[in-house]
């Protein structure tokens, strides 16, 4: 059932401790992390969702949970090749994460379908064949053994416009306002028609997103987190994998005696 944007639309706060519940999260993430470095394994964390939906903060906390040294971060802009230098595609797959390691699109290879539809990037015959040759790439990567967890970022249009101008209105926070995603502020209701397609064809029993509600950002993490937590501890085994090798044991260096 593809996913309804309305039904995530509550904008709830998070009822509880808020320090306390990401502080618990991010243990419960760096030792998911440990596991999956010790077992070999690979992840790959999408997240998606309009300039101003917060997963830039979600990032950040995921950033600090995390070991650096065993994940990547690629923040997508749109391809600005011709089609005749190489597969849309082939940008993505130099991305992938080695055994041991995640790596996490801000944007991702959906834009193909999204910004790049919206904005006239790309052909209809483009876009419209990007829907089966998505599917394809992420079928490859779940055969061969890579998690997929795809999260999809949704405030209202009244959320979004308070955020973009609050941005706007501070020299010290332009930078974060994209050019690219202000442009697609003006075609909102494109947008919106090319995102229920999206769901309507990516939203797959190998890799299925999850909405998450953004209209209030300390929920909106604390939910990212736990369905990033939660997929990571499914997984990946909870114990350590047989030694194959054997132990190691370390002596004392031999006291030297003076001459």
């Amino acid at each position: 059932m593809p996913i309804n944007l309305a039904d995530i639309e509550r904008g709830a706060p998070f009822a509880g401790d808020y320090a306390s519940a990401l502080a618990a999260l991010q243990e419960r993430l760096s030792r998911a992390q440990v596991a999956q470095i010790v077992h070999r394994r690979r992840a790959v964390i999408v997240l998606e969702g309009p300039e101003g939906a917060g997963k830039k903060a979600v990032l950040k906390a995921l950033g600090a949970a995390f070991d650096p040294v065993h994940y990547n971060v690629h923040n997508i802009t749109p391809d600005r090749r011709h089609s005749n230098e190489g597969h849309w595609l082939a940008r993505f797959w130099n991305c992938l994460p080695a055994a041991g390691h995640t790596a996490i699109f801000l944007h991702s290879w959906y834009r193909r379908v999204l910004e790049d539809h919206v904005m006239g990037l790309v052909s209809e015959k483009e876009w419209k064949r990007g829907f089966d040759e998505i599917n394809e790439f992420e079928a490859q990567q779940r055969d061969y053994g890579t998690l997929l967890v795809k999260l999809y970022f949704h405030a209202t249009d009244r959320i979004l416009d308070e955020r973009i101008a609050a941005r706007a209105s501070d020299p010290w926070r332009h930078h974060l306002l994209g050019p690219v995603e202000l442009r697609t502020v003006d075609g909102r209701e494109a947008y919106r028609q090319a995102l229920a397609q999206m769901f309507k064809q990516n939203d797959t029993r190998w890799a299925p997103w999850t909405g998450i509600d953004a209209n209030d950002e300390p929920a909106a993490r604390i939910s990212a987190l736990t369905v990033i937590a939660d997929a990571l501890e499914a997984a990946i085994p909870k114990e350590p994998p047989e030694r194959v090798q054997p132990a190691i044991h370390f002596s004392k260096p031999a006291k030297v005696t003076p001459a």
